[in-house]
């Protein structure tokens, strides 16, 4: 039985406001992150991703606050990353009121780390962020021609990105947020291409990031195997009812939104 499609808002978070840029640099503020939750959920968001997007210690408690306030008045799930390192993190965040703790930097650099926090919490708290691109000119190549990305997709590190999404998976992760570099900023659509490549390496859930231009850009992400999609700059500038057109698009391509 197919599972209804999700459509989530991204809040890039900097000490308490709303940011958007391409890679984290450039970046424009959009606004009060509780606002915008409430806007998207009266919208018909399904969930909310927040990324902080410093994660410096300086902002971490602004972060906290954050949720704290949207938990207390949206009542869709919400995904909360930027900084997770361990078990610590995830337990403060799911007490002010995430439902899911996003994990990228601190996997990477020591895997074992998911294992520790599925194992305390469930799988279903925990989201993989994967940054991925091709791999540059010059550099090592990857089996795949994907390589994992930090530091907001400007450092590469030699991993593969669908041999690490599938070890994370195989590790215990619930979802994994699949975040494509190269197509972010572009408003060209969705890398397809990856999103094929990750679903035919893992079973849980992807959520395609990176790239959505307009409505007709979902569906085709759907299509190659994203049980959610994720975008901001979409949701952030355009039309108060571009949530509304983002699910009729996909539901005229023939697959079932919430």
């Amino acid at each position: 039985m197919a599972v209804a499609v999700r459509v989530i808002p991204c809040l890039d978070v900097d000490a308490g406001r709303v940011v958007k840029g391409i890679n984290f640099e450039g970046l424009r503020d959009a606004g009060d992150p509780v606002e915008l939750a409430h806007r998207y959920d009266n919208a018909g968001a399904d969930e909310l991703t927040f990324l902080d997007v410093t994660a410096s210690s300086g902002n971490r408690e602004t972060t906290f606050d954050v949720v704290r306030r949207t938990a207390e008045e949206v009542f869709i799930p919400l995904t909360v990353g930027g900084g997770v390192r361990g078990v610590a993190e995830v337990d403060k965040l799911l007490r002010f009121g995430a439902d899911k703790a996003s994990i990228n930097t601190a996997a990477v650099a020591r895997p074992d780390v998911i294992d520790e926090i599925t194992r305390h919490f469930g799988s279903q708290v925990l989201v993989l962020s994967v940054d991925a691109r091709r791999v540059r000119p010059g550099s090592q190549p990857t089996p795949s021609g994907f390589e994992v990305t930090t530091h907001g997709g400007r450092q590469g590190t030699g991993i593969d990105a669908i041999a690490w999404a599938k070890e994370a998976a195989d590790r215990g992760v619930g979802e994994i947020l699949l975040n494509s570099i190269d197509a972010d900023g572009t408003k060209d659509g969705f890398d397809l291409e990856l999103i094929r490549l990750v679903r035919s390496a893992v079973k849980v859930p992807i959520i395609a990031s990176g790239g959505a231009g307009e409505p007709a850009h979902f569906a085709p992400a759907v299509q190659a195997g994203a049980d959610a999609v994720l975008a901001a700059s979409i949701f952030h500038w355009g039309p108060d009812d571009m949530m509304s057109q983002v699910k009729t698009a996909i539901r005229d391509a023939g697959f079932e939104v919430r």
